[in-house]
Order: C-alpha cells, then structure tokens, then sequence
C-alpha cells in the first residue's frame, strides 16, 4: 500500500499544480465544445497524463530504493511506457500528430517490452488443455497488436468525467489482487503505483471536470494495463490466460465493436470518431436533462451521471475476472456472457427501446 499511498499523493498535487497553471498551457486547452464526442462547456487543460505519469515516475524511482530487486523491472516498464506517452501528451499539446503515428509509437513501446521484459503472448488456455505458442512469427505480431489494442481502447472508452479512470483503477486494483495471490511482487507493486497516481487524478476529474485524462494519460494506463496484464499471466502459469481477456473486455470489445459499426455498417473509417459508442449512447438516451439543456451546469451533471453506468457495467466483468482467475471454464462463459449483455444493450439503447430500470429521472 505503501507504492498506492505514495502515487497518490503525488498524482494529486502535482494534478492540482496543473489545473493552478492551466492558462500557462494554452495549446494543451480543451476548448473545442463542439466536436462530435464533446461533452464540456468550458476550458479544461487535457494534460492529465502529465501528473499521472510524474508520479509512477516519483514513485517507482522510491520502491525500487526500497526494494533493490525491482528495480531493473519498474524502470524498463516505465522507459518502454514513456514511447506510448510521448505520441498521446505530444497530441495532447498540439492537436497534431495522428492516431495512426501514437498507434505506430504504442506499437514501438509494446516490441521494447517483448525484447526487455520479455512480454508476450506465450500461452493459450483451454479448459482441459493448454497450447504454448512457439513461433516468434506469431507470438510477436499478437503481443504488439495486443498491447497497442489495448492503450487505444482505454483511450476509447474515456468520453465522460471519471469515466475511464475509475474503470481502469478496477482492473487495477484486480491485477494487484491476483499477483498478491501469486506472489508476484514486481506486478503487484507497478499495478497499484499506477491505481495510485489514477486516483490521485480522479479526485480533480470526477464530478466536475477541472483536468482530463487526455490522450498521454490514455495511452499511458492503458499501455501499462496490457503489459501488467500480460506479464502476470505469463509469468505465473496459474492463472488463466482467460483472466486477461475478461479483465479487460469492456474496453476491448467496446473497440472492436465500434471498428465493426463504422466499417461495415456505416461504410466508414474505423479511425473515424463519432458520437455513438456506448457511453454516448447512455449520455444522449439514458440520463436525462436535469435543468436546461444548454445551461452548463445541467451538461456537468449529465456528464457525472453517465460514468457510473458504465462503472457498474465494467464490474460484471472484472469480478468475474478476480473471482475465477485460476478457472478456465468460468472465465470462457463470463466472457460470452459479458459480448452478449454489450450487444443486447446497445441494441435496445439504439433503438430507442432503453430498460426502464436504466433510466434517470431526478430532476435537481
């Protein structure tokens, strides 16, 4: 707790530093309120990977000085995630480099952690059997698109105020767990130091918005998610290769749905942002006005109220996950389980067939 405790408190004040001297960051303001996925009324400095970033740094640098044995691991992670930052707080600042070059950099990042930390997809699990994949000729192109698949996805799904921070500290938090229950210290220590500096964040990001994640933050926690989690299945044979796939579904399966959507069924690119993910649908369809719809502080109440949904939407997947880490099987039906609930519900939402249950009335 000690690495969390650290990363936290870092991540806060150097986050509350930011947001004091946001004007002096001009470029880096978020102030296009129009865009298709916009969902703010105001300037806000979209630097907040900056913070979270310092503060893995901060306290990595510490728990490698605490314990000596970690420290060629936390610093290689940390040099392999710094190449998927670079592209996505780069972008952050000037609005100018493309997804295809901070896919191209998360993709560097991911080939520096297969030659350095030996991160890669080694094993298939099957409920009675297991295939070890040998040919670096597989093994290579899976881990890289694997791990880049990932950091976009993150980057994906943070649309509104909290939205991705929270769902990422959840897997998080479970990829702790589980290295706890495997004794795999170097996991356990990187995966709570970047909960940590997450929530040191969260706390200036959600409800109100002062900060956003911003592409750097994105690319970051969801580069280290991938390799955390590909590390920790690797390197303990006891858990589940189904465990990985569960644990980070959502945002997985959230981008492979909308690559599909946009390709075949509206014949566009799948680099192409729209406004009709998930999230967007629930922010547009679900969660009603509360006071006026063009008074900001009605937006910044509709923007708090979507995260949570999909919060509690994430959590069908990651309890499972830390619950069966071990167990193939259940992993494999969670999984299925968790598609066809995504689909169910975003068809009905699109519809404009919402469960009642879903939706929010309060007015105050």
């Amino acid at each position: 707790m000690f690495s969390f405790l650290l990363s936290f408190v870092s991540s806060a004040l150097l986050t509350l530093l930011v947001i004091k001297h946001s004007k002096l960051h001009g470029p880096a303001l978020d102030n296009n309120f129009n865009g298709v996925q916009k969902v703010h009324s105001h300037d806000v400095a979209r630097i907040g990977g900056l913070p979270i970033f310092l503060a893995v740094a901060i306290s990595a640098g510490i728990s490698a000085w605490r314990e000596p044995s970690l420290g060629f691991w936390l610093l290689a992670l940390l040099v392999c995630s710094s190449i998927a930052f670079a592209g996505g707080i780069v972008e952050d600042y000037t609005g100018k480099v493309r997804p295809s070059r901070r896919l191209v950099l998360t993709m560097i990042a991911a080939l520096l952690g297969y030659l350095v930390l030996d991160a890669k997809i080694a094993r298939f699990d099957m409920p009675f059997m297991s295939w070890n994949l040998v040919s670096p000729w597989i093994v290579l192109p899976l881990t890289i698109l694997a791990v880049a698949g990932i950091a976009n996805a993150v980057n994906i799904i943070d649309g509104f105020n909290g939205l991705a921070s929270v769902v990422t500290i959840f897997m998080l938090v479970s990829l702790a767990y589980v290295a706890w229950q495997v004794g795999d210290m170097f996991v356990l220590v990187s995966a709570l130091t970047v909960a940590g500096a997450t929530a040191g964040f969260l706390i200036w990001n959600y409800p109100v918005g002062l900060i956003f994640l911003g592409d750097g933050g994105a690319y970051f926690i969801g580069f280290m998610l991938g390799e955390l989690a590909m590390l920790l299945v690797m390197r303990n044979p006891s858990v589940s290769t189904w465990y990985a796939a569960l644990l980070l579904i959502y945002p997985a399966f959230e981008t492979i749905f909308s690559a599909y959507r946009r390709m075949f069924v509206r014949g566009k690119s799948p680099a192409m942002p729209d406004g009709i993910h998930l999230h967007s649908l629930i922010f547009r369809r679900i969660v009603q006005w509360t006071v006026g719809r063009k008074e900001a502080r009605a937006l910044m109440k509709r923007n708090a109220r979507t995260s949570p949904y999909l919060w509690l939407f994430s959590l069908t997947a990651v309890i499972p996950a830390t619950v069966f880490w071990r167990n193939t099987g259940p992993l494999i039906f969670f999984c299925l389980l968790f598609i066809i609930s995504y689909v169910w519900l975003y068809a009905r939402i699109v519809r404009f067939k919402s469960p009642r249950w879903l939706i929010w009335n309060k007015k105050n």
